[in-house]
């Protein structure tokens, strides 16, 4: 009992201090819920009145603790990985001893701390769904019905949450009506909220549609070697819970179930070809689940040798930790820091009643400024067609047609403030470079930049005074 609750304080207290450490910036996982939540508390729906390409329930989580950067997102983001820590405890006491419990939380935890931090700080889709997704896993056996729901919540978090029912259902095929039951309850109740505020149809483009173009086109020369190389350096940095679970596979703990869900998850990880670091979120809690099993089982100094490979990722990671506690000038946080810059000077100029638009990906320009969006447009992709995985470098389109009739829409809009965050990166994609804007973009005057963003200000008359 002392031991648990030693370990409880100790996981609770590194992941607050891991995520305090960057209270001061905001990732890109970060910023669009964080944007889409905080238009919604402006009163705009989903879909109908802001283009949002993520399912529902991702934006509605950040209302939880009013939208707010800082530390309530971080505190918001340390109870998270604590209740997904719980969850791998229960499953692990259940499924063998208080032992592998303990030691499924402790690594759980670990990895939720000495992971990529821009992967692992920001509860974005892939992190908010490892919850829902270890907890359905652990009660398809015994309560499909509510394994059911946990997958549904999965899936309206993120899509590759039908993955997840699918593990649930080779976990327990006799418990499949029960699931489907569960899953089809939580669905209708989305749908029709989704309905009654006339966003179906939009959530079908802006989700589904959108998102097969995007998947459909990797950004990489060679997306397959992208792919064995950034598994094996996942592999690598995560040594202690890899070989640990390969030592489980090699006593035969590793049953047709687990092996099943392992081969599944890694599906899901290749889905689009791209291999983010966030993506192995959806392969961490099964290779966790073995690993604390693998570490029951080792004995003596095999244990300690396994153990010290979790300094791998203590030595890379840590000190980013302490870069972003100081406010460093690193070079992962350059573009928050420019948008920060770009959004003190917004504030400076803009009264009650302004509104934003941003032309870019960059999200965080809502989130620093406070200010509603003027257009149903957070972001630039479904104007240029061109997704934000390649526009910093790239210019060709995955969709042609249909962003020339968004410009269109766009340039009937009448924002107080443009902030273009794309054209000093890629001149290509400048938003003055569009037949459709130029006109629009002579309603207003250049009011100010930063490195890497030129702040524009509605001024009727202003001529040809924006380039």
């Amino acid at each position: 009992m002392r031991q648990s609750r030693l370990l409880w304080w100790l996981l609770a207290a590194v992941l607050v201090a891991t995520r305090m450490c960057h209270s001061g910036l905001l990732w890109e996982g970060d910023a669009y819920p964080l944007a889409g939540a905080q238009q919604l508390l402006h009163g705009q729906a989903l879909y109908r009145d802001i283009w949002f390409d993520k399912p529902p329930l991702l934006a509605l989580a950040y209302l939880l603790f009013g939208a707010w950067p800082g530390w309530p997102l971080r505190l918001a983001g340390a109870c998270y990985g604590l209740l997904a820590c719980w969850i791998a405890y229960g499953f692990g006491r259940e499924r063998w001893t208080e032992r592998e419990g303990r030691w499924a939380a402790g690594l759980l935890g670990f990895s939720l701390c000495f992971d990529f931090p821009s992967a692992a700080i920001p509860v974005a889709s892939d992190l908010l769904m490892l919850a829902p997704h270890l907890a359905a896993v652990w009660l398809a056996s015994r309560r499909p019905f509510w394994s059911g729901v946990l997958a549904a919540v999965a899936f309206w978090i993120n899509p590759k949450g039908a993955l997840v029912a699918a593990v649930c259902v080779l976990w327990n095929p006799a418990g499949i009506v029960a699931m489907a039951g569960g899953f089809a309850t939580v669905s209708a109740g989305v749908l029709a909220w989704l309905a009654g505020t006339g966003a179906l149809a939009p959530y079908w483009e802006q989700v589904w549609r959108w998102g097969r173009l995007y998947a459909a086109r990797p950004f990489e020369d060679a997306p397959l070697r992208n792919g064995i190389l950034r598994t094996l350096g996942w592999a690598g940095f995560h040594g202690a819970i890899v070989t640990a679970a390969a030592w489980c596979w090699i006593k035969r703990e590793a049953t047709a179930r687990w092996v099943a869900w392992l081969a599944i998850s890694a599906v899901g990880v290749a889905a689009g070809m791209r291999f983010f670091p966030r993506y192995y979120f959806l392969l961490l809690p099964v290779v966790i689940m073995l690993a604390a099993r693998g570490f029951a089982l080792l004995k003596g100094w095999a244990r300690v040798a396994v153990c010290m490979l979790l300094l791998i990722p203590v030595i890379r990671f840590a000190p980013a930790y302490v870069a972003a506690a100081r406010g460093g000038d690193w070079r992962d946080t350059a573009m928050d820091r420019d948008s920060r810059a770009a959004a003190a000077l917004v504030r400076g100029m803009s009264k009650p009643g302004d509104t934003l638009f941003v032309w870019g990906y960059r999200p965080e320009d809502y989130v620093y400024t406070r200010l509603p969006a003027a257009t149903m447009y957070l972001d630039a992709q479904p104007l240029t067609g061109v997704p934000a995985d390649r526009h910093l470098t790239q210019s060709a389109p995955v969709e042609t047609e249909t962003p020339r009739e968004r410009r269109a829409a766009l340039a009937r809009s009448t924002p107080s403030f443009i902030l273009d965050g794309l054209g000093l990166y890629n001149p290509r994609l400048a938003i003055g470079n569009y037949p459709e804007l130029r006109g629009w973009l002579g309603n207003y005057r250049e009011a100010g930049r930063t490195g890497g963003t030129v702040i524009y200000r509605r001024e009727i008359g202003a001529g040809s005074a924006a380039r």
